[in-house]
C-alpha cells in the first residue's frame, strides 16, 4: 500500500509543478527558476541519501547516476544565475571587472 500511496504523491506533485511552470511568463521564467537554485541543493542531498542507502551494485550505479546529475543540475543553475545578474550590473562596474579580470 505504501507504494501506491509513495506513485500518488510522485503524480500530484509532477501534475502541480508542470500546472504552475506552464502558467509563468516567458520573461520571468530563468528569473523565477534561478532563483529557485535551493531545490536542486534538496535534490542533490536525496540522491546522496539514496547513494548512501544503496546495497546492490544497481542501486550504488543509479545512486551516483542521481548525485552525478543532480550536481550538475545545481551548478548549472547558479551558473545562469550568475550570467542573468551579470546583465543587470551597470556598464561602468561590469567595464571595471573586466579591466581586473584581464591578463
Amino acid at each position: 500500500m505504501t507504494g501506491i500511496i509513495a506513485l500518488y504523491i510522485f503524480m500530484l506533485a509532477a501534475f502541480t509543478g508542470y500546472e504552475v511552470i506552464a502558467r509563468v511568463p516567458v520573461i520571468l521564467h530563468t528569473p523565477l527558476m534561478s532563483g529557485s537554485n535551493f531545490v536542486h541543493g534538496i535534490v542533490l542531498v536525496g540522491a546522496m541519501v539514496a547513494l548512501g542507502e544503496a546495497h546492490t551494485p544497481l542501486e550504488k550505479v543509479i545512486g551516483f547516476v542521481g548525485v552525478l546529475l543532480a550536481s550538475g543540475n545545481a551548478v548549472g543553475g547558479y551558473v545562469v544565475t550568475e550570467r542573468m545578474l551579470e546583465m543587470f550590473k551597470a556598464s561602468g562596474a561590469r567595464a571595471k571587472k573586466d579591466a581586473k579580470e584581464a591578463p
